[in-house]
């Protein structure tokens, strides 16, 4: 007597239980998936994104919303000791003294809350992470830890999404430590190979305010990483318009390299003339972003000239190193 053959557990193909179960699935996988732009909505966003992919030591004073009701001032840091999401301690009050009064202890010591944004291993849902990392570095207290707890609030209910980042990129890692902290020999000997990955970098600021261009020297050459906020086929339209009528420069010594993309955002790159200092690119960045701001506005369908163009961009693809 033949066996009989056994049914799957699961819905019969073409059910509408396996309709729905399909279906279920598809939202449960949706609502998981972190969001292309994970800092969307916020005017600092381009800034964010350049700390996140390419600054190696830089700290901003984190803009909490006022509604939110911080209990205390907070830093965004490039990295942290360990790669650790956040961390708070105590700091002498008079580093904030160019950021508003600011009392401190009996000590002269006031609590700061630091929030990292290059962190090891990488979230899988890099908003919320560091979304409950912000919630938790504002009112944690000296000597806590952060463990991982989430927020239900969403970046820009935590922060001020018309505020500004005012970021100070330094030139060593000296800032993880207080200035008359004992450092151990390992953490100094990872303090120092740290310090070696350090490339000279510095914010240039067009006058519209679009985008965040960033001036980087990678050694044998400079780069201009430009983290533009418009989406990819308007950005890309606007570009081949600019290198269709001989633009796509920055003045002589500079070359566009191609671009690259990253949390949700495309970054043109020009390669630069590493003698030059950065300040004598300023003006072939505004008159370059007039350029790219007249081409943004042109809404028309592209010229065959402009479509070669654009295949031509698309196709130089920057890897970062």
């Amino acid at each position: 007597m033949g066996k009989k053959s056994k049914r799957g557990s699961g819905p019969r193909p073409g059910s509408n239980r396996a309709e729905r179960v399909a279906a279920r699935k598809a939202r449960q996988a949706e609502s998981l998936a972190a969001p292309a732009r994970p800092f969307a909505g916020l005017k600092a966003e381009c800034d964010l994104v350049a700390m996140r992919a390419f600054i190696a030591s830089a700290t901003a004073q984190v803009p909490y919303a006022e509604s939110f009701g911080a209990a205390h001032e907070a830093d965004f840091a490039t990295i942290l000791p360990g790669a650790v999401p956040a961390e708070v301690r105590l700091r002498d009050a008079a580093v904030f003294g160019e950021k508003g009064a600011v009392a401190g202890d009996a000590n002269g010591k006031v609590t700061q809350g630091l929030v990292g944004l290059q962190t090891n291993p990488e979230p899988a849902d890099l908003a919320g992470s560091i979304a409950g990392a912000l919630a938790w570095a504002a009112s944690a207290a000296d000597g806590d830890s952060y463990d991982g707890a989430r927020t239900e609030q969403a970046l820009t209910e935590i922060l001020d999404p018309e505020a500004d980042l005012d970021i100070v990129v330094h030139t060593d890692f000296g800032w993880w430590f207080a200035e008359d902290a004992n450092i151990p020999q390992e953490l100094s000997m990872m303090l120092d190979r740290a310090n070696e990955t350090i490339l000279p970098t510095a914010r240039l600021r067009p006058s519209s305010g679009v985008g965040a261009p960033w001036w980087v020297d990678a050694g044998e050459k400079a780069h201009l990483r430009w983290v533009r906020p418009e989406d990819e086929t308007t950005l890309m339209n606007a570009l081949s318009r600019v290198h269709a009528a001989g633009h796509l420069t920055l003045g002589e010594g500079s070359r566009f390299a191609g671009s690259f993309r990253t949390h949700g955002l495309i970054v043109p790159v020009f390669d630069l003339d590493v003698e030059a200092h950065h300040e004598e690119w300023i003006d072939g960045v505004e008159e370059f972003d007039a350029r790219l701001a007249e081409a943004l506005a042109d809404t028309s369908d592209l010229t065959a000239a402009q479509r070669s163009s654009r295949a031509g961009i698309i196709g130089r693809q920057v890897t970062l190193r």
